[in-house]
């Protein structure tokens, strides 16, 4: 029964649900790290700094390179000038902090109001000789990890079109495209260099001056599922030219995603299937636990298919795929890679669904009985108790999951609740404790 809505081809489908996701202005989280020399000024209500002050947990004293703007009554009324309050609050910034470039973080609250941020910000730059970078990634719009997307995809505009010691022939380039911890990337970088490429550049650079050269002469590979916006606009504002691969995520994404770069470049790699083969024998005690068992994602922060696709590959049942926003082309690659291993193993292929309803899905989840369902924090403890075992989709977000050595950090976070149910049982217990 549980199989009877599983075809041999990948099937895609679309609700009527809400972005039932994290809120995307959280990217400041991991945004204002990866870029050090930058300043974050999100613009919104008490709600939004509630949030950001919950989602990040920074100390005061720990004095992080962001902050909120917050509109109040006379803001929304328009009874205040709104350019003259961002003037004082940037002009403090810039005394403060001194920072290369302040990223306006738009919310649902500019967007109902209507507030002309892109309008204010060449002027007030021009005044303060700070660049101003605008970024609507309120939750209207957007689902979760969609904040950076509009972040990086606004910075692409900053890029230079050549640099300072640029030689009369150009020569066909790399840049990558993602937020990675800084030692995450550089694994890639060094993957990379093992098969004989060189990166010239990653957006976002560690430091907003040293963002990458982006012209017609430049090829771009993204590293997460994401980032359509800023593919797009790589794409027809700069001329670049985009690598459809998989997303390195997991032994097989990495090695795909290593093997179409080099095949675009005419590079032949060596010792990748080696490499492979080595992470996934270091893997066997992880893949043990999994094998067999079956799992549900509800849809949160746009990774879904690509750990799916892993997931599979790894043995177990992914009885449905939801995902807040899927686009096609950007995953055109992912999803070819995802069709080819179920067919490759003889698996039943799972379905997608795109903006998927929460109810109908709560529905299935208590037909199908996966033994995991990975899931928004929303939902995560209705589930376990209803007897389900659950993981928070968050998780993955800020978990190192991209690379070949850290594909052991993604098992690890999908066994955790099955072990912890595995040692209660072995301890005695006649009825799983959840918590």
């Amino acid at each position: 029964m549980k199989n009877s809505k599983m075809t041999n081809t990948l099937t895609f489908e679309c609700e009527t649900g809400n972005y039932h996701t994290f809120c995307p202005i959280s990217c400041v989280a991991w945004l204002y790290q990866k870029i050090e020399d930058s300043f974050f000024l999100v613009i919104g209500t008490k709600t939004c700094g509630y949030f950001l002050q919950n989602a990040l947990g920074v100390m005061i004293f720990a004095e992080p390179r962001y902050a909120m703007a917050e509109l109040e009554e006379p803001d929304i009324s328009a009874q205040l000038n709104d350019y003259k309050e961002l003037k004082r609050l940037c002009l403090q910034i810039k005394q403060d902090r001194n920072p290369s470039v302040i990223v306006w973080i738009g919310t649902c609250t500019t967007e109902i109001i209507k507030m002309d941020l892109e309008g204010m910000a060449p002027k007030l730059e021009a005044e303060i000789q700070t660049p101003i970078v605008v970024a609507r990634a309120n939750g209207l719009d957007y689902a979760f990890t969609q904040g950076e997307d509009t972040v990086l995809s606004a910075m692409v505009q900053r890029c230079p079109t050549s640099s300072v010691n640029e030689k009369q022939e150009q020569k066909s380039s790399l840049v990558l495209f993602g937020s990675l911890p800084t030692n995450v990337a550089t694994q890639l970088n060094l993957e990379l260099e093992r098969c004989g490429l060189h990166v010239s550049g990653w957006l976002p650079s560690q430091r907003y001056v040293d963002l990458p050269v982006l012209n017609e002469t430049v090829y771009v590979c993204g590293v997460n599922p994401f980032l359509s916006r800023t593919a797009t606009t790589l794409m027809r504002r700069r001329k670049c030219k985009l690598i459809s691969a998989p997303f390195p995520i997991g032994p097989d994404g990495t090695r795909a995603w290593l093997e179409k770069i080099c095949s675009v470049f005419g590079v032949n790699p060596i010792g990748l299937v080696e490499r492979e083969n080595q992470i996934w024998e270091s893997l066997q005690d992880y893949i043990d636990l999994v094998r067999g068992k079956s799992v549900f994602f509800m849809g949160d922060n746009l990774l879904e298919i690509s750990l799916a696709r892993f997931l599979v590959r790894c043995g177990m049942i992914v009885y449905e795929i939801g995902i807040p926003y899927l686009d096609k082309r950007f995953q055109a690659a992912e999803l070819e890679f995802l069709e080819k291993t179920c067919h490759q193993l003889n698996v039943s292929m799972p379905r997608i669904v795109e903006k998927p309803d929460n109810y109908n899905q709560v529905q299935r989840i208590r037909e199908l009985q996966p033994d995991l369902a990975i899931t928004g924090m929303a939902h995560a403890n209705p589930l376990e108790a209803r007897g389900i075992n659950t993981k928070w989709s968050v998780e993955f977000t800020f978990a190192q999951v991209h690379g070949f050595t850290n594909a052991r950090d993604i098992l690890e976070l999908v066994t955790r609740p099955l072990r912890r149910n595995q040692a209660l049982q072995n301890l005695g217990w006649n009825q799983l404790v959840k918590g």
